[in-house]
């Protein structure tokens, strides 16, 4: 681009230094808003050194201040003091900040996990107008930014192929997608550590909430609860066996893992390692989820039942977007007569249910490659429970948006209960060719027409712990701001 290209376009998307600092003043400026002001956050230590490089890149068409790396600065602080500020000057009647803060748009470039932790925040915060978000694919997987539109390959870092990822987020449509809840429960142990899941293992989007007292009971121990929040996918099982040996070679040799490409062939040979193609074989039928958990759901305006699960199953999916494990769609497309007999609907990304798939092992996976292959279709759900009681396994692996944990499970009488929840909905920027398909879309032949929301205010009465993400909750407008935000 030429220069005065380049002054177009910083021009288009520049937010000013004052609306980014804390204790500006009302200014009267007489230059026009830009059309799509941006904030960046960018993971710098995704994508090998790309995620750097962007930062460069992106610091140098941009103000410095504007551009954050996610190293060394916090979404929530972040979001918190620049929604404070445009708070103040809006009702101190300064029009430009006024018109930033309605044609915001945030950038968020890292892998899935990354993009998660930022939604959370964005949902914790409860903005009256949240701001939507577009995704840069810096991980391995990146099934947050295929679903909308926005490719699996990491990007170029150059200063013409951010130029034109700006450009595609000032064209792209805003899509609301439903956020899930996730609430974790366990018993503290007798003995030895307090924390049943070490605090390093924990991902981005899955937060401690506090020891919830037992004395109202006959049981006098204390619990352990975990909340959280996905946009994609929690899984549980053998694919999250994998996921968390690769996170966990990643992390002691970080040096190895600056390759996308060898990225995903060093993803496969652990699958291999693990015993995933093998299942039948090395895997324990223990470990099988019909005998590691009871599994009930409750679909819409209807009771909790008890989900059968084959007893050949060895990893489960609870899937809101069309695409997982680097873009296949587990779900896939039931047939008319499908959908009729088992009361199935199109896999929308904000119809407030979820799809359930399960897969018995890693060539069961393959059969994703086929133009009409899926898993084995087991239920659409507006909530899922899982329920662990002591058995032959002392742990198992999940995973939320591509971020695995080794989960401790009953080695007493006792229990652990994962309970999945629609929660909200943020907004996406999508662009073609998108997988995701919203329920309002008038070109879908099976859209049923308005979204019931009731669903909105069904947690209203229950308790806190599933009325947030937990992902900001350090989040205040100060108090001598004169806002109406919640």
């Amino acid at each position: 681009m030429g220069e005065s290209a380049g002054d177009t376009l910083l021009k288009e998307f520049y937010i000013p230094t004052y609306i980014l600092q804390p204790e500006s003043e009302v200014k009267y400026v007489s230059s026009t808003p830009p059309i799509c002001p941006v904030v960046v956050f960018i993971n710098s230590k995704s994508g090998g050194q790309l995620g750097g490089e962007l930062l460069k890149t992106y610091r140098s068409i941009l103000n410095k201040s504007q551009v954050f790396d996610l190293g060394e600065n916090s979404p929530e602080k972040v979001l918190h003091q620049l929604y404070a500020t445009l708070e103040k000057l809006k009702h101190g009647g300064d029009s430009f900040a006024s018109e930033i803060q309605k044609r915001l748009r945030i950038i968020v470039a890292g892998g899935d996990g990354t993009a998660s932790w930022l939604l959370g925040v964005l949902c914790d915060l409860k903005l009256p107008h949240p701001p939507p978000v577009a995704t840069v694919p810096l991980g391995t997987g990146n099934n947050l930014s295929f679903s909308f539109g926005w490719g699996r390959k990491n990007p170029g870092t150059d200063h013409y192929s951010v130029e034109a990822f700006l450009e595609q987020v000032k064209n792209a449509k805003e899509m609301k997608v439903d956020s899930w809840h996730i609430l974790m429960q366990m018993r503290a142990p007798k003995h030895g550590s307090c924390d049943p899941i070490a605090p390093l293992e924990l991902p981005n989007s899955l937060h401690a909430f506090r020891r919830v007292s037992g004395k109202e009971s006959s049981e006098k121990e204390d619990y352990h609860t975990f909340r959280g929040g996905f946009w994609n996918y929690f899984s549980m099982g053998m694919d999250a066996q994998v996921s968390y040996a690769f996170h966990s070679e990643r992390k002691l040799n970080p040096e190895k893992f600056k390759n996308q490409l060898l990225n995903q062939s060093t993803y496969a040979k652990l699958g291999c390692k693990q015993g995933w193609f093998c299942a039948s074989l090395l895997h324990p039928s223990s470990r099988n989820i019909a005998q590691l958990t009871k599994v009930k759901i409750l679909r819409k305006h209807g009771q909790w039942e008890e989900l059968n699960i084959p007893r050949s199953i060895r990893s489960i999916v609870c899937l809101n977007l069309p695409s997982f494990s680097g873009g296949f769609n587990p779900w896939g497309t039931p047939s008319r007569r499908k959908s009729a007999a088992r009361v199935l609907t199109p896999p929308y990304v904000d119809d407030g249910l979820i799809e359930i798939v399960g897969f018995r092992d890693a060539w069961h996976g393959l059969i994703l490659l086929a133009p009409r292959g899926h898993g084995t279709r087991l239920a659409q759900a507006h909530r899922v429970q899982f329920e662990f009681h002591k058995g032959a396994a002392d742990h198992t692996y999940m995973r939320i948006d591509g971020e695995p944990w080794k989960q401790p499970l009953p080695l007493e009488d006792d229990t652990v209960v994962v309970e999945i929840s629609q929660l909200g909905q943020v907004s996406m920027l999508a662009r073609p060719p998108c997988r995701s398909k919203s329920i309002h879309d008038a070109s879908s032949p099976f859209s049923p027409g308005e979204k019931d929301d009731a669903s909105n205010n069904e947690l209203d009465g229950e308790w806190e712990e599933r009325r947030k993400f937990g992902a900001a909750d350090s989040f205040r407008i100060p108090e001598d701001t004169d806002t109406h935000l919640s």
